[in-house]
């Protein structure tokens, strides 16, 4: 049994003081308001574990390299293509080591890797088929958070397009191939699970989209969707329909699928996934990066379309970041005030259930020993009200993070992974560095 007393800490029914949570077996045991100060002491304020709901780790390699002549969304996935073909098992276990060190840090213990990179460069798979996803996993396990490796179908380079030459090792050629492929992985460790993607309706031809969805099962299931308005435009030019009703009757959608970005939606499309109980996945900080919209995150909520968020392209790597910008881009777009409460954006921040860790986002007997620390003296947060860190912290007021039970950063200090921003800029220099 392992002790943890939390200065304060945000229960199920609220901020309490003094709690005393007790760990065996990677589970909270008991938790106890009020209780005298014993085992390992957390300043400020306790929550649950925070998910990263979407990521491309290898997109962490982008960050500041991607503004050259302004760009734009389709001028960054050319440079993202550049980027994929350098990668191979072992530079790729390294990035995303640094990557998800970065992301535990910053008060992530879980994380939705949304994962398409699955052969070498030409479209030859390696070995073992799985060798990059077994990278990611390797990866996770030693930066101490826990994965859903998304294993992604991507088959065509667009509607009724060939793949590209750029994405060729991406592909395993039809759906059948892909399922083979994925049905081989088996991830070693209890930090690891397995879900699956459809990487958009342009990338997975209509005809093949009830073979993942079968694939899945009750395993999470995500699919980008309507992140850029040409998306859809192209759609309803090849398919006469939306991309949302094109998944729907396919058979996509539904309570274990996620729709990463629901940006431009129409109002048959929030109703289409608020009936179907689907959720839908935001990343504000890529969304503002790449320039992609706001999207109707009011509405969707309120058609009972439950939200997430992530990182995505890591941009930006902070959860304090995306969780305020949910409420505050949609002030922007409905120039009012007051759209989520923070019991919402908590939710959002801890939809654990959204890439499979249901055991995860809660301190409360039984649930798993995930939680995290924040900073309420910083130069940021000092004088905010605890429910207020929303909107006053950052990554930075992170002090503590504890996964499976298990401190994984300490007084701001990663325990696994020594100086991981050194690794990181190792490994984006060497990536970058001229053949």
């Amino acid at each position: 049994m392992t002790a943890f007393w939390c200065e304060r800490a945000w229960l199920p029914d609220g901020v309490a003081e003094g709690v005393l949570l007790e760990v065996s077996g990677g589970r909270i045991d008991s938790v106890t308001p009020g209780a005298p100060r014993t085992g390992t002491v957390l300043g400020g304020l306790t929550v649950p574990g925070l998910a990263n709901g979407h990521s491309h780790a290898f997109h962490r390699a982008l960050r500041g390299r991607t503004h050259h002549d302004r760009g734009t969304f389709w001028t960054w996935r050319e440079r993202m293509y550049a980027l994929a073909g350098r990668l191979d098992p072992d530079s790729y276990y390294r990035l995303a080591r640094g990557v998800y060190a970065e992301m535990v840090l910053a008060g992530f213990t879980s994380v939705g890797e949304f994962h398409y990179l699955h052969h070498a460069p030409g479209g030859k798979p390696y070995d073992d088929p799985n060798e990059m996803g077994q990278a990611l996993a390797r990866a996770a396990v030693d930066a101490g958070i826990r994965l859903t490796l998304l294993d992604t179908c991507y088959l065509a380079g667009g509607f009724g397009v060939e793949i590209g030459e750029h994405q060729l090792r991406f592909s395993d050629g039809d759906v059948d191939g892909w399922a083979v492929r994925a049905g081989t992985f088996r991830p070693e460790g209890e930090l690891v699970r397995v879900g699956a993607a459809v990487h958009s309706v342009r990338a997975v031809p209509a005809a093949q989209l009830p073979v993942v969805a079968e694939w899945a099962g009750e395993r999470p299931l995500h699919v980008h969707l309507s992140e850029q308005r040409a998306e859809n435009q192209d759609c309803l030019g090849y398919h006469g329909k939306t991309p949302t009703a094109l998944l729907s009757d396919a058979g996509v959608l539904g309570p274990s699928t996620v729709a990463v970005h629901a940006t431009h939606l129409t109002d048959a499309d929030i109703g289409q996934l608020g009936r179907t109980h689907t959720r839908a996945c935001f990343c504000p900080t890529t969304e503002r990066d790449l320039g992609d919209g706001i999207g109707p995150a009011r509405e969707l909520a309120d058609a009972g379309v439950r939200l997430s968020l992530g990182t995505d392209s890591h941009a930006v790597v902070d959860a304090f970041e995306e969780t305020r910008a949910l409420e505050l881009n949609d002030r922007l777009r409905a120039e009012a005030r007051g759209r989520f409460t923070v019991e919402e954006l908590l939710g959002a921040a801890t939809d654990h259930e959204a890439i499979g860790w249901g055991e995860c986002g809660r301190l409360a007997p039984g649930a798993a020993a995930d939680f995290v620390a924040v900073d309420l003296c910083s130069v940021r947060t000092a004088g905010a009200e605890p429910e207020g860190m929303w909107f006053a912290a950052s990554a930075a007021d992170i002090t503590d993070v504890v996964v499976a039970g298990r401190s994984v950063v300490r007084e701001r200090t990663h325990q696994l992974i020594e100086r991981p921003q050194v690794e990181l800029a190792e490994e984006m220099e060497n990536l970058w560095r001229a053949p």
